[in-house]
């Protein structure tokens, strides 16, 4: 490994993803060259130098670490971590840990980034499991999901850090300095809902946090809440829902029109209908920031291609810039201390 300028410096698994190392190595490269970042590829050597070859990086603050084993996406995560040691992604990893890189970007299994990054990394004081927020741009740009899909089964001093989470997104990302907390339930009413929504609602009403109570599934898009907490199940089925609606949306228009002509106010529609599926999948495609972890993390799709892993390495870079791991550290900590919380219970490796 060769001697990095002093930047931002950016560990990219390049063997993680439907199209690695072929569009995650390419990104990587368009990164390098926007300047303020020094990449390191981890991946197999041989592999690794065949694609760089491909391009002129002689200029470029681009390095590679050698990872000769990779995790696939049928393989249990922590289990495949104890036999894979060498694995790309625990690689990456590890040099966060190490100081040798200030984040990590992976396209590859999100529960095997999620192990490392815990096992590896380790979480901030005050949190238990990691958590990824996502922002309902278009119909919802002032609101914030989580959790998204990291963590299935919850308790409710879970919840009570995610929402701790979605505020700092919130305050950080979309600039609302008093973000509005609430929980998605079947009902308005503190009573309504899960054992565990029903068991976090009084946590997030003692918290100092500006918990306005239960939401709706109607309310999602109404603007009530900044910020929405929920387990990961429930998040990622109304992300994935949110993402497709777009093209469902245009062809059903288009099927109602037949061949009516596209005047000024209908072209107009379908136009914005474009627009906002356009939107969507640019956000989602960027992947997002594993929240929670004691290092910047960020994890793809894993069908990301070329253009979505050089966005997400901007936004690795904009993340460490922001600070928002010390950011995080310091929210939590009002929380604890201002209302004698407890979200330091035993931390182990998420069952992911």
């Amino acid at each position: 490994m060769h001697q990095l300028s002093k930047k931002i410096k950016v560990a990219v698994d390049a063997m993680g993803g439907d199209y690695a190392p072929q569009e995650i190595i390419r990104g990587a490269v368009m990164a390098a060259k926007k300047g303020n970042v020094a990449i390191t590829l981890v991946g197999h050597e041989a592999i690794v130098e065949r694609e760089l070859a491909k391009y002129d990086v002689s200029h470029l603050p681009l390095d590679y670490v050698s990872a000769d084993e990779v995790i696939r996406e049928d393989e249990h995560p922590a289990l495949a971590l104890r036999h894979k040691p060498n694995a790309s992604i625990a690689v990456a990893t590890a040099l966060a840990k190490e100081g040798e890189a200030d984040a990590v970007v992976s396209a590859g299994p999100t529960g095997a980034t999620m192990a490392s990054a815990v096992m590896s990394i380790g979480l901030i004081p005050g949190i238990q499991r990691p958590v990824v927020c996502a922002p309902l741009v278009g119909f919802a740009p002032h609101t914030v999901l989580v959790d998204v899909g990291a963590n299935v089964d919850c308790n409710p001093n879970h919840l009570l850090s995610f929402a701790v989470i979605g505020c700092s997104y919130a305050k950080k990302l979309l600039n609302i300095a008093h973000p509005k907390v609430a929980l998605l339930s079947v009902g308005t009413e503190e009573g309504k809902g899960s054992k565990l929504t029903q068991a976090s609602y009084p946590l997030l009403e003692s918290s100092n946090l500006d918990f306005i109570g239960n939401i709706e599934g109607g309310d999602i898009l109404s603007g009530k809440a900044n910020v929405i907490v929920c387990d990961g199940i429930i998040g990622n089925v109304i992300l994935k829902f949110y993402e497709n609606m777009g093209p469902y949306i245009v062809r059903w228009l288009k099927d109602r029109l037949g061949n009516l002509p596209l005047l000024g106010p209908i072209k107009k529609v379908l136009n914005h209908m474009v627009s906002f599926t356009k939107m969507v999948e640019d956000e989602s495609g960027c992947g997002g920031l594993l929240w929670g972890v004691n290092s910047v993390v960020q994890v793809l799709h894993g069908n990301s291609q070329a253009q979505q892993v050089s966005k997400a390495i901007e936004r690795a870079k904009f993340a460490v810039e922001s600070e928002l791991v010390s950011y995080l550290t310091s929210e939590l900590a009002k929380v604890t201390n201002k209302h004698d919380i407890t979200l330091n219970e035993s931390i182990s490796t998420p069952k992911i």
